[in-house]
């Protein structure tokens, strides 16, 4: 599956959750975003899945090579934001619903 398969199921994977919204028409930051309550959680940038997490768990993840921080373009990595690798599918569903309970619940 390409980057862009893999994101069009886990969007078809959450939009049912009450809140969530699929990625809206556009560029620039957000436009290929999934909201919950108007707020980002996941996205696709660069062909890799791109979600909000908790510092301490961006850390974790950062250390288990899961990913790299993600940087917007403003030469600064975020520190709630996981960039993943494009390869590891199994993780992008989990770690999206992740991103859904930690961005839905502030």
């Amino acid at each position: 599956m390409t980057p862009d398969e893999r994101f069009d199921a886990v969007v078809g994977e959450l939009l049912d959750i009450g809140g969530v919204t699929p990625p809206g028409a556009g560029r620039g930051f957000g436009s290929a975003a999934l909201r919950v309550d108007g707020k980002i959680f996941a996205m696709l940038a660069g062909g890799r899945l791109v979600v909000k997490l908790p510092r301490r768990r961006v850390d974790e993840l950062v250390d288990a090579g899961c990913g790299v921080r993600f940087d917007g373009g403003k030469g600064r990595p975020m520190k709630e934001w996981l960039s993943l690798d494009p390869d590891d599918e199994s993780s992008w569903p989990v770690l999206a619903r992740e991103a859904l309970a930690f961005v839905g619940a502030r």
